[in-house]
């Protein structure tokens, strides 16, 4: 399948390694274009971790338009006829997360700015890669990166984030899903578990498979 994709979206909770997998895809398929999340230009982010309840319209806003404005430029330039994407994020995420944080009115009005911002065509991909870990394996990570608006995510916090994708990956139709066990594989670090995905990715035929173990 790796072959005949065009559009490659790698998603997973906060700290499966979705950036930095899908750097290392990016970098080894031909003609690829990365297109990733920016975390760091959203100024309400950090705010949002000090006081959820406070900042997370803005802070989810912020984003919605973020990730409207790089999908929207991908659909108006084009791609190549050799040319991949390839994302660390998918549209779906931001509603996601907004059903996740906001208050049952906030909800609403984001849903209603949602369905008048989206755009009646967006780019879908054609392979969404979705890692996941257990709980205390995405903390510790969270942890070890030290990134400092990361530092008061609670554990609980990731609990319910790696739940809700676990949910909306369970019903997932829109695209073929390949689901990698990110805590017994490490396509990132290791060589020879990143030479094995690819391997995989290349075999895969159905529109769902589970990649969970290492050789």
């Amino acid at each position: 399948m790796l072959e005949k994709v065009r559009y490659i979206a790698v998603e997973g909770p906060i700290g499966a390694g979705k950036t930095s997998l899908a750097r290392r895809l990016a970098d080894c398929l031909p003609a690829a274009r990365p297109i990733f999340e920016q975390p760091q230009d959203n100024p309400f982010l950090a705010r949002f971790y000090q006081n959820s309840e406070r900042w997370a319209l803005a802070t989810q806003l912020f984003f919605l338009f973020q990730r409207f404005e790089q999908l929207s430029a991908l659909e108006r330039e084009g791609m190549g006829e050799s040319q991949c994407i390839v994302s660390d994020f998918m549209l779906e995420r931001d509603p996601l997360f907004a059903r996740l944080n906001l208050a049952p009115d906030e909800l609403a009005l984001y849903e209603k700015i949602y369905a008048d911002m989206k755009p009646p065509t967006l780019p879908v991909p054609d392979l969404v890669i979705y890692l996941q870990a257990p709980v205390a394996a995405l903390a510790e990570r969270v942890h070890k990166r030290g990134i400092d608006v990361e530092r008061r995510i609670s554990e609980s916090y990731i609990e319910k984030v790696a739940r809700h994708y676990a949910d909306f990956f369970f019903r997932y139709e829109a695209s073929p899903l390949f689901v990698v066990d990110a805590a017994v594989l490490n396509p990132i670090d290791n060589e020879d578990d990143f030479k094995l995905l690819i391997e995989r990715l290349k075999e895969m035929r159905g529109h769902r498979e589970f990649f969970g173990y290492a050789g």
